[in-house]
């Protein structure tokens, strides 16, 4: 098969086995450089891909997307609000709420919890909804000052299902024949959910109306719309458009203002692992270099000839490129096979060899994991580019050499 006589030239140094020792040691550290750089990358920026998607569907889950609140007075035209928004772009759900910290006491434990006073039928879709261990979030509605709270709150406060709680209201009194005590009441545990995330610890839900009738205001005493989007990263998005069409006279807060730097923090992590084991490609070119250098320094003589036989600068560029390249794509190619297989395999091998991440509190060991062929693409295309750039001064090193010079010594 024909090829170009630069490109057969590299391909055949390439595959020299002529050359030094020394040369050979670099040219194999270089290729196993650019193999481990390429499958750390795949494997750690999959993990963390999983860790931010996890963060994302078990936190924003919970939390709400943007809340609507009329500087936290009562809403009583929620509904109409509610069916406008369910027409707006990204917007999947318009849930009602009230929202008031309390005091959560059973005989063991006194916990600060958040509670929200939902409509069940509204909140069918929620994230709680699906992971509920007993009971259900609709049991809210089957009986009066009915509970759920998290699994993890459960623990602390050591209550289960069908036990009984109290809700004490420090910010409201009542007067008694004992004078000014926090507003309370008995709650009844008719669910328990575990999201399996830190918000399972802080957060009940009881019926709006209940949640109403313990803060002493009238009807279903809902003061908050909560949305859920298909993308939570649309949310500033979103609150623009609401600005325009609801105007100012409601208050809009994204999720950004109370998770924003968790997720910021989980960003600039994962950048910094991208740097870090980017340097390791980067390392590896370096041998790349010194190869390279060390076979133009070898290859004098033949380089002279291919000049006085008309090879121009441009075709010895091309040798010495397609030489490293090709030492870069192995690297490229047994990396990406290894990191793909690594990472589509990594909960396994976890398994199999006992390996202990999260500690003893946790029965699961599996670690979330994202593999995207984006990231793969992106890590292939840049162990390719700084292999690219390794070989660019070795090869217009030897397009220099002088063939009168070289020659004069053979």
């Amino acid at each position: 098969m024909f090829q170009p006589v630069s490109l057969f030239i590299g391909l055949r140094y390439s595959r020299s086995h002529n050359r030094s020792g020394f040369v050979s040691f670099i040219t194999f550290f270089s290729i196993a450089g650019i193999l481990l750089g390429v499958t750390s990358l795949i494997t750690v920026v999959s993990v963390m891909n999983g860790f931010e998607g996890e963060l994302k569907k078990r936190i924003l889950g919970l939390v709400p997307h943007i809340i609507i609140s009329n500087d936290n007075k009562p809403m009583p035209k929620w509904a109409e609000h509610r069916a406008l928004l369910m027409n707006q772009p990204h917007v999947l759900q318009a849930s009602p709420f009230l929202e008031t910290e309390a005091l959560i006491q059973s005989k063991d434990s006194l916990q600060g919890v958040l509670i929200h006073g939902v409509i069940p039928e509204f909140e069918k879709n929620n994230i709680v909804s699906k992971h509920m261990v007993a009971g259900s979030l609709a049991s809210l509605s089957q009986g009066q000052y009915n509970l759920v709270l998290g699994q993890s709150l459960a623990r602390q406060l050591n209550v289960d299902y069908g036990d009984t709680i109290r809700i004490v209201l420090l910010n409201k009194t009542v007067f008694t024949p004992m004078g000014r005590v926090p507003v309370q009441r008995t709650f009844t545990i008719t669910g328990i959910f575990n999201v399996g995330s830190q918000v399972d610890a802080a957060m009940v839900y009881v019926h709006s109306d209940f949640g109403a009738k313990l803060l002493r205001r009238k009807g279903d005493g809902i003061n908050q719309l909560r949305l859920y989007l298909d993308d939570a990263f649309n949310a500033e998005q979103v609150v623009t458009q609401l600005e325009k069409t609801f105007g100012h006279h409601l208050e809009f807060t994204t999720w950004t203002q109370s998770q924003g730097v968790l997720f910021s923090a989980v960003k600039m992590e994962k950048n910094m692992m991208w740097l870090m084991l980017s340097l390791i490609i980067f390392v590896a070119t370096f041998n790349i270099i010194s190869a390279l250098v060390m076979v133009v320094i070898d290859k004098q003589g033949e380089i002279g000839i291919l000049k006085t036989l008309g090879l121009n600068q441009t075709g010895i560029i091309k040798i010495f490129i397609t030489q490293g390249m090709v030492n870069g794509l192995w690297g490229v190619i047994f990396g990406t096979i290894l990191g793909v297989t690594l990472t589509l395999n990594l909960n396994m091998l976890i398994d199999t060899f006992g390996l202990d991440f999260f500690g003893a509190g946790y029965t699961a060991q599996s670690l979330p994991i994202e593999l995207k062929t984006s990231d793969v693409i992106v890590i292939i295309l840049s162990a390719l580019s700084m292999s690219l750039l390794a070989t660019l001064y070795p090869a217009y090193r030897a397009s220099n050499t002088e063939p009168a010079e070289v020659l004069r010594n053979e």
